[in-house]
């Protein structure tokens, strides 16, 4: 079981920048990275590694289609190239080349999509994302993760360094919930037990994750004992501990920021419905697009919260 800090507080540093430290530490290595960006260097902190280093991060505009053909190529020569642009861009505008540049041709490149679901806030509805993971996970040789706090980030941009293929790590830019201890790492297809328990089971990721916790503590008070997986890779999904815990609680609630369909819920129930059914509850997005608000507003108004993951819980109990 992963050991969890004591008290959710905000991490120290914002994730964007977890992101722009750890590109401009790759370079000043000499590692073969290149990061590609859409004209949203300031929006990831990229604009100050771009001016010390112009030969290693490129912007090529506002252009997501584009990006993704000019990753491959570059990938094809060697380089390792990281392509950051906002969720919805980063699956809707550019998810022919998604298939076509990288999925089906097996190049290794790796996409960070930021502003994850309700965390692009003030960008509104057009911006704001709730399908994007159902959509890459669709592909056939992808691996699609939604990191959960500056610890993990870290870990896992440097893991992608070494590994070769097509990863899409999903993020928030701004602070996390810090969830793990400093020195924690990860394993990429395996989900963290974060709390045990015997009467139902929380699977959540992204910023569900602290809420889950959160709803854990809860429950707890009123004599429920809930255990929190941390399934932060969606495909492949973690399939062995989501039946052991079916198995062990009877009761499942996924918790996701992103919508119901064809996300963590759906990926949950397909494993399942195949190995072992059981009671369950999805906590996410329902049918809905997205607008412009605080994250607290828009959590509250889509039912992402420790409470709503209360509600949940207590309707299958």
């Amino acid at each position: 079981m992963f050991e969890v800090t004591l008290e959710l507080q905000k991490d120290a540093v914002e994730m964007r920048k977890v992101y722009a430290n750890t590109v401009r530490e790759k370079i000043v290595e000499n590692t073969p990275i290149i990061a590609l960006e859409a004209d949203l260097m300031s929006s990831m902190a990229m604009d100050g590694v771009h001016k010390d280093h112009p030969q290693h991060v490129i912007n090529c505009g506002i252009m997501e289609a584009n990006v993704i053909g000019v990753a491959a190529g570059l990938s094809l020569t060697g380089r390792v190239p990281f392509v950051h642009t906002f969720t919805a861009f980063a699956s809707r505008r550019c998810f022919d080349q998604l298939f076509m540049s990288l999925d089906y041709q097996k190049n290794n490149v790796k996409i960070i999509a930021s502003d994850a679901g309700v965390s692009a806030c003030h960008n509104g509805g057009t911006h704001m994302s709730f399908e994007d993971m159902g959509i890459v996970r669709g592909l056939a040789n992808s691996v699609v993760m939604e990191v959960t706090d500056a610890v993990m980030f870290r870990n896992i941009l440097l893991q992608l360094m070494d590994l070769k293929g097509f990863y899409w790590v999903r993020t928030i830019r701004k602070q996390a919930t810090q969830v793990y201890k400093e020195g924690s790492t990860f394993t990429i297809g395996k989900a963290n037990l974060l709390r045990d328990g015997s009467d139902v089971t929380l699977i959540a990721n992204g910023i569900m994750v602290a809420e889950a916790l959160k709803a854990a503590e809860m429950l707890e008070r009123e004599g429920v004992s809930a255990a929190v997986i941390d399934m932060f890779t969606l495909k492949p999904i973690d399939k062995d501990i989501i039946i052991k815990y079916a198995a062990k609680t009877g009761k499942i609630v996924t918790c996701e920021n992103h919508s119901i369909h064809n996300g963590l819920g759906s990926a949950v129930a397909e494993v399942l419905v195949e190995n072992h059914p059981v009671p369950m509850r999805r906590v996410g997005v329902k049918e809905r697009y997205g607008q412009v608000g605080t994250q607290e507003f828009l959590q509250q108004e889509y039912g992402l919260t420790a409470e709503h993951i209360l509600e949940a819980a207590k309707a299958l109990l």
